[in-house]
């Protein structure tokens, strides 16, 4: 915005994320070139009018309330939309910049997601990766979330635009020691003689649905250890607890390094779909549709290699 227009509503909006970005209102004056004083009279200002705390002042630390959260997810869409009318009439092009929140399922992110972040922030120096992880389904409206990585078989009609970035699976592994101990099943209903290890969330069905060609099989594994999260099953498995039924970019690298080894390699699960979801919106932010992009250019073809090690 240019400066000699630089004042009011937009201006008080523009300090108020400063605040919440950069954590205190010293820096958030520094990044505006104002006074500390300054940038707390126009939050204060804010306050005033909306006739609400949106800020929980302490000597130590700022947080943001209930309230302050919700609006300062607004502001950020405003501010962007201010400033790609600007660009549209100035003929000028946007580069990203600003916070980027990202959130992924935690082991898929790890593998294919994380490894892009350093790069990405280093080509936009201007855009902060604000990542979290996640293996439930995301409420992107109410977590500001900018762009979430999520997999499931069947996407909900929730109003979120879906990039799909391809598909992966889950296989059935052990370690050496327990199938030496217990030995190797030849069909699926002798996984019930089995230890099995359990993943329990949102993406994973309590029951163990193997496909086979045309043939189908579903299993209800029993075992010693149930986990929310694949590092759980992943552990216990490397440590010859029993079969686990994971997702193969979560395995790939033990079945690699022969710490596990395949169970009925010819079954595994049906596809299981990989998807960015961001909110719907009249236009796309500059950083926003960056992020998308580096994702469609290279997890899809990573997700899509390590998927060849499976078939």
């Amino acid at each position: 915005m240019r400066k000699n227009l630089d004042y009011g509503l937009l201006h008080a909006m523009n300090a108020f994320v400063k605040v919440v970005d950069t954590g205190t209102f010293t820096s958030a004056a520094e990044q505006m070139s104002l006074t500390t004083a300054q940038v707390s009279r126009l939050v204060s200002e804010l306050e005033k009018r909306l006739q609400t705390q949106l800020l929980q002042r302490t000597t130590r630390r700022i947080a943001l309330t209930s309230a302050g959260d919700a609006y300062a997810i607004q502001c950020r869409d405003i501010l962007e939309r201010v400033d790609v009318a600007e660009a549209v009439a100035s003929g000028s092009t946007i580069e990203p910049s600003g916070r980027l929140r990202v959130l992924c399922m935690g082991n898929f992110g790890n593998r294919y997601v994380v490894p892009l972040i350093a790069g990405f922030c280093s080509r936009y120096p201007q855009v902060t990766v604000d990542y979290s992880t996640s293996q439930y389904a995301p409420d992107l409206l109410a977590a500001g979330i900018d762009v979430s990585i999520y997999l499931t078989r069947h996407l909900s009609d929730s109003g979120l635009v879906a990039v799909p970035l391809g598909t992966t699976f889950s296989v059935l592994c052990a370690a050496p020691a327990y199938l030496e101990l217990r030995g190797l099943p030849d069909h699926p209903r002798e996984l019930a003689n089995h230890a099995c290890i359990r993943l329990i969330n949102p993406s994973a069905s309590t029951e163990w649905e193997l496909t086979s060609g045309k043939r189908s099989y579903q299993v209800q594994p029993d075992g010693p250890v149930i986990g929310d999260h694949p590092d759980v099953p992943l552990s216990a498995a490397v440590q010859a607890s029993g079969v686990a039924f994971l997702p193969f970019f979560t395995v790939i690298d033990a079945i690699r390094s022969r710490r596990l080894v395949r169970v009925l390699p010819s079954w595994r699960s049906a596809d299981v779909g990989v998807f960015a979801l961001y909110p719907s919106r009249r236009f796309l932010d500059a950083k926003t549709k960056a992020w998308l992009d580096l994702l469609k250019t290279h997890v899809a073809p990573m997700l899509a290699a390590d998927a060849t090690e499976f078939r």
